[in-house]
């Protein structure tokens, strides 16, 4: 009959495998490590370190404070705003609103470039005359009249 083959393994000491790692893990890793002190270096001469062991010491103020400040009836309205305001800006079409931030340099650039006043006559022949400003006088327009008639839809009026 056959004999069984006897595996006589040491026991696996997980102990041992990490020192040995963190025995070798200078000579592995010496420039990451490097970096590493550095920033702790930096963060320690600039303080960061003391507020954040300041912070983790008190950290159950801390979090009474943000639950304070986030329970304010100003801070449940601007997160309601904010809100609002990304449903706004989700709701334009990229092209659109693209043109319109395109326009607001450009015409920063002019006004700042034009060192005198326009005479009167000239903001009335521009006013009238000029297609472009026309153009601009019915992008106004539209959207007084569609805010107009947001607003009376609002208070129930037509």
């Amino acid at each position: 009959m056959a004999q069984p083959i006897l595996l006589n393994s040491p026991p696996r000491d997980p102990r041992a495998e990490l020192q040995s790692r963190l025995q070798n893990a200078p000579a592995e890793h010496a420039e990451a490590l490097l970096s590493a002190l550095e920033l702790l270096q930096g963060l320690h001469d600039r303080g960061a370190l003391d507020l954040m062991r300041g912070a983790v010491g008190s950290r159950d103020k801390v979090l009474e404070i943000l639950v304070e400040a986030a329970n304010s009836p100003e801070s449940i309205r601007g997160v309601r705003s904010l809100i609002v305001m990304i449903n706004m800006l989700g709701a334009i079409e990229p092209e659109a609103l693209a043109t319109c931030t395109r326009a607001v340099p450009t015409a920063l650039k002019l006004m700042t470039q034009q060192p005198e006043r326009p005479s009167l006559w000239r903001l009335i022949r521009d006013f009238t005359w000029d297609k472009d400003v026309r153009r601009g006088h019915f992008a106004l327009i539209t959207l007084l009249r569609s805010l107009g008639k947001s607003l009376a839809a609002g208070q129930g009026k037509d």
